[in-house]
């Protein structure tokens, strides 16, 4: 079958990729669509590390194919979107509805693949970028079968990521003030998860002024080429920003955006091991600086939401897939959403 590979040096498409039958508690999942993040990115330029060679892809949607021993909740036929989050069920976090925070859903990556015999890893306990997959049972997430398949497969990162941080993480409010620093996959779905919440005031900030309109779209009352501008719309500062680009600078310049009792939440990638600075003064008028992991979200539950607010027509969904893609143009993928030309790219098979 096939799939995009990276070796450690360079991807490649390849068709001779092999997978196992799912255990018990698993699912094999035929992948239709699947969401271009720049986390991908990251493993191919090493801002995230991880083991080659491995499967990308971690965004994705499409039909199960075949259920394991225990699994009751999906079976042939379904559609469903996919979580990156394998986690246990069992541990004090999972019993707490925090399972992005389970400990054996991280750094645990499995080798359900293989090629000319040689186990490959799978990236975020997903690879979607291959015809099939294998997850968990708790990460496939059953959805409709009127939401489109290359639609639905951006629920399973993007917009988790960006609604529920403004939803689950940072909690905000009608009324309240919120500040998006950079407009890419991520930021769109900060800006909408801000309208969603009641905001009132959003102000988004890209260097790119063709991002603009989409913005606005979204959910931007306010456009800023920088930072600069800010404190002439939100005089006394911003009740929430979200730094949604990954580079250091942007994050001491979130955390001097904040009003009194302000939040800042971080969600770009930086270098693993990348380093920030702030005034530590600044913060005892209440502030905080949140890190988020999965938009803190529940899959079962949040997934399942997201789609219904996209039936009801609050959550654009259709509106972030710029571009489709067969799998074999995925060099040309990367290369326009390394550019900023997509809101999403999606990958199809």
């Amino acid at each position: 079958m096939r799939g995009v590979v990276f070796d450690g040096k360079r991807v490649e498409v390849v068709d001779d990729l092999e997978i196992r039958d799912p255990g018990p508690g698993e699912v094999l999942v035929a992948i239709a669509a699947a969401g271009l993040c720049h986390s991908d990115l990251s493993v191919i330029d090493g801002t995230i590390p991880f083991p080659p060679p491995v499967v990308l892809g971690h965004e994705g949607a499409g039909v199960v194919e075949a259920v394991g021993a225990g699994v009751s909740h999906v079976a042939p036929g379904d559609h469903v979107a996919l979580s990156t989050i394998a986690s246990c069920g069992a541990c004090a976090e999972c019993n707490r509805g925090r399972p992005t925070m389970c400990r054996k859903a991280i750094g645990m990556p499995d080798q359900p693949f293989s090629r000319g015999g040689r186990p490959i890893y799978q990236f975020a306990a997903n690879s979607a970028f291959a015809e099939r997959t294998i997850v968990k049972a708790v990460q496939a997430v059953k959805i409709s079968e009127d939401i489109p398949l290359p639609s639905a497969a951006l629920i399973g990162c993007g917009v988790v990521t960006g609604v529920g941080a403004v939803l689950n993480r940072a909690k905000v409010d009608r009324g309240d003030s919120v500040v998006v620093i950079g407009t890419g996959g991520i930021g769109l779905n900060v800006l909408q998860g801000a309208r969603i919440a009641g905001a009132t005031r959003i102000v988004a900030v890209d260097a790119n002024p063709e991002k603009e309109s989409v913005a606005r779209q979204f959910g931007a009352t306010h456009f800023l080429r920088s930072t600069a501008g800010v404190k002439e719309i939100l005089p006394d500062g911003a009740d929430h920003v979200f730094e949604c680009v990954g580079r250091v600078e942007l994050v001491r310049e979130a955390i001097d955006l904040l009003d009194r009792h302000g939040q800042a939440v971080l969600l770009g990638m930086p270098a693993a091991t990348a380093e920030a600075s702030f005034v530590v003064a600044s913060m005892f008028l209440d502030k905080s600086i949140l890190g988020c992991r999965y938009g803190s979200a529940r899959p079962q539950r949040d997934f399942a939401l997201y789609a219904e607010l996209y039936r009801s027509g609050r959550l654009l969904l259709d509106e972030l897939v710029t571009a489709t893609y067969p799998v074999e143009d995925f060099a040309k993928a990367a290369q326009d959403a390394e550019a900023g030309r997509v809101a999403r790219g999606v990958l199809t098979f």
